[in-house]
């Protein structure tokens, strides 16, 4: 970081772009694993994140991209822990422009879809299969041989781009959607939840103290 900085000058933008996946079903997955993949995925950015803000803070400019997948919003069986990485950081990064935009900072969450960067090639198995997760992680197991890039309609360069115009923007978005399956599968998931989060109105008022909905801290 340090080395960068004496380079540059500023560091004006980061991107926590790096990530891993193994795939498994959450009770077959192996421990160093998953616990690799949280390294990576989640404190890996949050390690660099917290490196650039003091200078970002000193200049009251910098923006801050951290990409997530439609996996963090929309998980998936066989694919649980790499989606649990994603969900702490888009937490994490939801914080985070909270606390830095009063001050001229940003950041924001990239959820991409399926893209033709070779990760095909480097998704790796976890953990002996489980008879009775057949039908559902397994399925996911047995694709792993057979992937090839078409299945994969994203083009990195088009991201690349529209990354770029979401960072140069007058008001950066806080969440940019890339790939037309991410936008599918993220809209049924809005749609569930809505539909579920209505129903249970309620339910949620229910548990309140008499009269105390109007006291409510946040």
């Amino acid at each position: 970081m340090h080395a960068a900085e004496e380079r540059f000058g500023n560091i004006d933008v980061l991107v926590n772009n790096a990530a891993i996946d193994f795939v498994g079903a959450l009770e077959e997955q192996e421990e160093s694993d998953y616990r690799r993949l949280f390294e990576v995925n989640f404190f890996g950015a949050v390690a660099l994140t917290r490196a650039v803000l003091p200078g970002m803070r000193a200049r009251r400019s910098g923006i801050i991209v951290n990409v997530s997948s439609m996996d963090g919003l929309a998980s998936l069986p066989a694919n649980g822990y790499y989606s649990a990485s994603k969900f702490a950081l888009e937490g994490f990064t939801e914080a985070l422009w909270q606390e830095i935009e009063p001050i001229g900072l940003h950041a924001m969450i990239i959820q991409p879809g399926s893209f033709r960067t070779g990760i095909e090639n480097r998704t790796k198995v976890s953990g002996e299969g489980i008879e009775d997760y057949a039908a559902t992680a397994g399925t996911f197991r047995a694709m792993m041989g057979s992937l090839t890039p078409e299945m994969f309609p994203g083009d990195p360069e088009r991201a690349a781009e529209a990354i770029r115009l979401a960072v140069s923007a007058e008001k950066p978005a806080h969440w940019v959607v890339l790939g037309s399956d991410a936008q599918r599968r993220i809209g049924v998931k809005l749609d569930q939840l809505r539909a579920e989060f209505e129903a249970g109105r309620e339910l949620a008022f229910s548990t309140d103290f008499p009269g105390a909905a109007g006291n409510a801290v946040l």
